[in-house]
């Protein structure tokens, strides 16, 4: 039995694949097409999961889509009718697309399976899960767990916004939700607006900002009180009400009330390439926390509501790793697991799941460490695919014989300060570049972290970037206990390998704090002595954990920086054509591609018609 499960239509659309409840491939539609957070329908991700399996569309059981439009049209009609007369211009000019998208949904699919190929489509199935029945199907199937509490916490599927579910065996029940236009997601994406980042692709630059405020501020303070006194009610429970009079995202074009919010807090919205002020980082602090405060609640009130010991994760707010950090540190749980590709792209899976244990009842059992298999779920390129792109671009290289040999040269160039981009194996599932599509370098360089942010990925200095950490070793870096294979996780970094601050430090402007010395490895330590750690497991992806062992070998360090393999505003890297453009673009120092290493000093010259800058939009 084959399932097709698709995400498509609103951001990250993406396809997946079942064969007999095993997970066989995923992807993203966006590394195919080049068009970060692509929406539109997902041809090419699910050209290569049929491919891969050797599938066509009249060998699957069902194809299965991961919401109901007609309900999320019902919650569209209705939410523009409650706040009539607001948003009649936007209702009218969205209408067409809406009953194209929403009301003639199983037609559009049944036309675009059709351009990847031709099929029959008499028996096939076409199944509609809720959007969040899909997410949370998505983090249970997979975990290790055969029964747990499932929260699911995003901006809004059809009419829910975040739910708490209880899996067990192969079923999942939906015990509460919460409903739009009240929404966690949207909320924090509200600030993500204002503090001049995109909706939808820069809620992860506002997690990094957050720790550049003053937690000791009277500001942040005031921000906090002036959130919870006029934007949200947060109750015992996690559940919450916004104040809709500061708000525009449900019938506007717009995440928030501009005068209202310069009113509020006393400064105007920041557009994107505005200086960073320090309210603009106390801002992001203070969403931050009442963000943590409100997951908090909700996984508590998931403990009481099913009694479990074990929780997992989805929706787009479960990649807040900050607020996963802390939810750990609560101990509200004994297990926690957070599905890699939590946000849309992960519905296809959590779809494709919903379509094999619930509609076809089929048993499940789970599988430890996961079902994922390191979320290395894409396409694959062989040496001659390599060899084809160095013909191509006139490029020469080094071959290396084996793996022992290839690790040993790259950890002794990451040794030697240089910056590479490392392409291996099966693409990553999800926002992480793990290792497979990874740029990576030496953390103990101080220098690293300006270097990348600005001269590799050309992005905010700001950003921080993190570690890859052999498994076997993340103890004595970090003050994690748990496994973190996903870089889901926050930690602190080890006491022992802190450099303490100066008493004024929190009055350092942005600049200041990032490039003072924080650590032993400071170029994976944030300004806050956190971490986003990625643990490396031999298991998994023995080519990676080999490297980082070969690096732990020169230098008595097991971790390296890990960033993902592209640029500000462009998808991560699919093929070794990408991995090639991407690496003669930048400053990177060398390039592998399996076993071949490049060498920058050695390359033609890299010449474009136009600046290639042009083409990509910011994210």
């Amino acid at each position: 039995m084959h399932i097709l499960g698709i995400s498509a239509f609103y951001h990250d659309s993406a396809a997946a694949l079942l064969h007999d409840g095993k997970l066989v491939a995923a992807a993203q539609e966006e590394r195919f097409t080049r068009k970060k957070h692509d929406a539109a329908f997902p041809h090419n991700a699910v050209r290569f999961c049929l491919d891969y399996a050797g599938v066509s569309i009249d060998e699957l059981s069902a194809v299965v889509f991961y919401d109901k439009p007609f309900i999320k049209f019902e919650r569209l009609l209705e939410t523009y009718y409650a706040f009539a007369p607001r948003g009649v211009s936007s209702f009218r000019s969205a209408m067409p697309v809406w009953i194209k998208e929403k009301l003639f949904l199983k037609k559009l699919i049944l036309d675009e399976l059709n351009k990847v190929e031709s099929f029959d489509g008499k028996d096939l199935k076409l199944l509609f899960p809720e959007h969040h029945l899909s997410h949370a199907a998505s983090a249970f199937y997979p975990s290790p767990f055969d029964e747990a509490a499932i929260l699911t916490i995003d901006g809004v599927g059809e009419w829910a916004t975040a739910s708490i579910c209880h899996g067990k065996g192969s079923g999942i029940k939906i015990l509460k939700e919460l409903r739009f236009p009240h929404s966690v997601g949207l909320l924090y994406s509200a600030f993500t607006y204002y503090l001049g980042f995109k909706v939808n692709s820069g809620e992860y630059k506002l997690m990094g900002l957050a720790p550049y405020g003053n937690p000791f501020s009277q500001t942040t303070s005031d921000y906090i009180e002036k959130i919870k006194n006029n934007l949200v009610e947060i109750k015992d429970d996690g559940s919450l009400w916004l104040d809709q009079d500061y708000f525009d995202y449900a019938t506007g074009l717009r995440m928030a009330q501009d005068d209202k919010w310069a009113g509020l807090f006393g400064i105007r919205r920041r557009s994107s390439e505005d200086e960073l002020l320090p309210e603009h980082c106390d801002l992001a602090l203070a969403i931050q926390i009442v963000t943590e405060e409100i997951v908090l609640k909700m996984a508590r009130e998931a403990q009481r509501l099913t009694g479990s010991k074990n929780l997992c994760m989805a929706g787009g707010v479960a990649l807040n790793c900050v607020a996963n950090g802390k939810l750990l540190l609560e101990k509200i749980f004994d297990g926690l697991w957070i599905q890699p590709a939590a946000g849309d792209a992960g519905g296809a899976l959590g779809a494709a799941y919903c379509g094999h244990h619930i509609y076809f009842r089929k048993p499940r059992s789970a599988t430890y460490p996961d079902s994922m298999q390191g979320s290395y779920l894409g396409p694959e390129f062989h040496e001659h695919e390599v060899e084809r792109t160095a013909k191509k671009y006139r490029a020469p290289f080094t071959r290396c014989d084996g793996m022992e040999e290839l690790c040993s040269r790259t950890a002794g160039l990451l040794e030697n300060g240089n910056v590479v981009g490392w392409f291996q194996g099966r693409m990553e599932w999800g926002p992480r570049a793990l290792g497979n599509r990874s740029i990576i370098a030496d953390a103990r360089n101080p220098e690293m972290q300006k270097k990348l942010n600005l001269k590799i990925k050309y992005r905010e200095g700001f950003r921080p970037f993190a570690p890859s950490v052999l498994s076997e070793k993340c103890n004595d870096y970090f003050e994690l206990e748990t496994d973190s294979p996903y870089m889901l996780l926050i930690a602190g970094v080890k006491k022992s390998l802190r450099k303490p601050l100066p008493a004024d430090y929190h009055s350092f402007s942005w600049r200041e704090m990032l490039y003072h010395l924080r650590s032993n490895i400071p170029s994976v330590t944030h300004i806050d002595y956190s971490a986003r750690i990625q643990t490396v497991h031999k298991e998994t992806n023995p080519e990676y954990w080999a490297l980082i062992e070969k690096f732990r070998e020169k230098t008595g360090v097991g971790l390296i920086v890990n960033t993902s393999f592209n640029v500000r505003g462009e998808p991560i890297v699919c093929t070794p054509e990408d991995a090639y453009r991407c690496f003669m673009r930048t400053e990177m120092d060398y390039l592998v591609l399996g076993n071949c290493i490049f060498d920058k000093k050695l390359q033609p010259e890299w010449k474009e018609a136009r600046d290639w800058r042009e083409d990509l939009t910011l994210d």
